[in-house]
């Protein structure tokens, strides 16, 4: 009897502990309910073959995941690979049996216990033969079993399998996807040696993963870090030199990214863009100067477009003794009035708490240019062409034509504006995607490290230009027939030829479409909408009475409807019910636990390819990610002599 209650205590913590990328069961979706248009998407775009960006179907894989519906995934991948398998090599199928492996290990808490041994035990094999497939060398398949490995119970002796894929994966930091991908790596390091007593190395490691502790809820990949003060950046803090000796770019020291010209006559330095905020424009400009001594002084700044985060740092670059002179359009303070009446908690949560919005209040440029412009500095010539749209009406291409390098700002920012102001110009986006293209650059550098690697080149921009203009017709033609925005969404837009002819676009497309189906139907529907949204005033307190006082639901009702809600993927429903109820139970432990979950799962969803998203979720569940470097990365690169 006693062996009998053993084995099934270990058979129950296989399942609770195989709960990689998940929280709940994988308790699947009603019938009635319709599937995420972001899962609906991806399974769409790996449908029409194996795709040449390999982050589409890890993005599959993850969707499948956070939505509870591994069993599906598991069905789905396991007949993508049946389908595509003759013309996989071993790499890409590595790929697909590595993705059945890790849904797999995240579905075992679902299989009946006295089956769960057999189970895992195939999950294994699986993993094993993924791992042979691509011979060892694939970051992504060693991260999926030292992953799954490192959460096993010790009777199936994966422990030091697990200690050396995660170490293959530290020393390889340099394969991964990103460096994001190392905190899990580091966080189940963490936990290895914490449970081996090892105290040292255990907050070692979970200091690198950036978690506060043990029993995450989540698991992030994502390069994103979050701070109250500070605010959000987009990647690891990084310098590189796109032309070497010549053009530098520096990433992850704030919001937004510096560029640096040096002039042709080597004896000035010309600033792209002034930042968000005057500490952290320091922090850029003085790295740059440790990495590179011999610079010379900086002695002009190009504005490409008067967004907070792209002059915040003025005060800064203004006190040094070179006085460099800024170039803004002539627009400018159009763009300033707008920003100077947006709401202040958006802008605080993605600027931090140090942004002071005087330091945007008192930006003036001291050449404004109204049209095509030529200049030269220090011998270097650059091409200013005024753009009215994609995100403000005041941008600036700047074109380096000796290097073929364009500074393209924020045109193609995937929101059309902030989000949270009335902004943003499909028509123009569309428009200066033809001049981009007519000047043809070798490199575009955009005001965002994301938007570089995601918008990186003008032919794929013509591309995608393509199947932006048909989402518009789309969604116009929805609006005049009434349909609602949700239903807009749901209905997963896919133009015609990007999914077997158009691979390149595939990704920047579904990092788009969100955002300009919302924009576009903002701006084409009044504060009455089909929909009744607008013709009432109701508060979100009022649809909590409805709950409350009028459908007489109770705390633990509520507190088991949201888990339910949580287990079947319906992450946003879930927060949108606890928040109309906020303030009816204020001492519920349970409601506030469910509704940070909520928001934590909505931070795990949209890691990859929505960070203003993931921005405000990370606001709402009041969590803090720090930056995150490879271990072969510093803060910034080394001097150079």
């Amino acid at each position: 009897m006693k062996i009998a209650v053993r084995w099934i205590s270990v058979l129950l913590l296989v399942g609770a502990l195989l709960g990689a990328f998940a929280v709940g069961g994988n308790a699947g979706q009603s019938a009635s309910a319709s599937s995420p248009p972001e899962l609906e998407y991806f399974k769409a775009v790996n449908a029409g073959g194996p795709p040449r960006d390999p982050q589409l179907l890890l993005l599959l894989m993850a969707q499948y995941a956070n939505a509870n519906l591994r069993a599906e995934g598991i069905e789905h991948f396991s007949a993508l690979l049946l389908e595509f398998g003759p013309r996989l090599s071993d790499r890409q199928k590595s790929l697909y049996v590595g993705a059945i492996g890790l849904l797999r290990a995240g579905h075992a808490d679902e299989v009946p216990f006295w089956k769960r041994i057999g189970w895992v035990r195939e999950t294994i094999s699986i993993l094993e033969d993924a791992k042979r497939l691509s011979g060892g060398e694939v970051f992504v398949v060693r991260w999926m079993s030292g992953i799954v490995y490192a959460q096993l119970p010790g009777i199936f002796g994966q422990r030091q399998e697990a200690l050396s894929d995660l170490a293959w994966c530290v020393e390889h930091a340099g394969a991964a996807p990103h460096p994001g991908w190392l905190r899990e790596v580091y966080y189940q390091l963490a936990a290895l040696h914490h449970s081996d007593g090892d105290k040292q190395e255990a907050e070692r490691y979970l200091r690198l993963s950036g978690y506060a502790g043990y029993g995450k809820p989540i698991t992030l990949t994502t390069p994103f870090a979050e701070d109250v003060a500070a605010g959000h950046a987009f990647s690891a803090r990084q310098i590189a030199e796109i032309v070497p000796g010549k053009v530098y770019a520096l990433s992850g020291f704030e919001f937004t990214e510096y560029y640096f010209v040096v002039s042709d006559d080597g004896r000035e330095l010309i600033g792209i863009d002034a930042g968000t905020r005057p500490d952290s424009a320091q922090a850029a400009y003085e790295a740059l100067r440790a990495y590179a001594p011999r610079l010379p002084a900086l002695t002009t700044v190009l504005v490409t477009h008067a967004h907070w985060d792209h002059i915040g740092g003025h005060k800064y670059f203004r006190s040094l003794s070179s006085r460099p002179k800024f170039y803004a359009s002539s627009h400018f303070a159009e763009e300033i009035a707008l920003e100077l009446n947006a709401p202040e908690p958006f802008f605080k949560r993605f600027f931090g708490t140090k942004f002071n919005i005087d330091d945007i209040r008192d930006f003036k440029p001291d050449v404004a240019i109204d049209r095509r412009t030529e200049i030269k500095i220090g011998g270097t010539k650059f091409e200013f062409i005024p753009i009215q749209g994609g995100e403000t009406n005041d941008g600036l291409l700047i074109n380096l034509p000796s290097e073929r390098v364009m500074f393209v700002g924020d045109f193609i920012m995937p929101y059309l504006g902030a989000p949270f102001v009335a902004e943003g110009n499909l028509a123009g986006l569309l428009a200066a995607i033809d001049i981009v293209a007519q000047y043809n650059p070798r490199h575009l550098l955009h005001g965002h490290e994301p938007l570089t690697r995601l918008f990186t080149s003008p032919s794929m921009l013509s591309h995608l230009k393509v199947h932006l203009g048909w989402l518009q017709n789309e969604v116009v033609a929805a609006v005049r027939r009434g349909s609602d925005r949700a239903s807009i969404h749901q209905a997963n837009l896919i133009p015609p030829g990007l999914v077997a002819g158009d691979p390149d676009a595939q990704m920047p497309y579904i990092v788009m479409r969100e955002n300009v189906i919302n924009r576009i139907y903002h701006q084409n529907v009044g504060y009455w909408q089909p929909d009744l949204q607008g013709v009432d005033h109701l508060s979100r307190a009022d649809r909590g009475s409805l709950l409350i006082d009028y459908l007489g639901v109770s705390e633990g009702q509520l507190a088991s409807a949201a888990q339910r809600m949580i287990a079947d993927g319906k992450y946003e429903l879930a927060a949108s019910a606890l928040d109309w109820t906020r303030g009816r139970f204020p001492q519920s432990q349970s409601l506030n636990e469910a509704e940070r979950l909520s928001y934590l799962k909505l931070m795990e969803k949209y890691q990859e390819f929505n960070p203003f998203k993931f921005i405000i979720y990370a606001g709402r569940a009041g969590m803090e990610v720090p930056k995150i470097d490879t271990p072969q990365q510093a803060a910034t690169p080394g001097a150079r002599p």
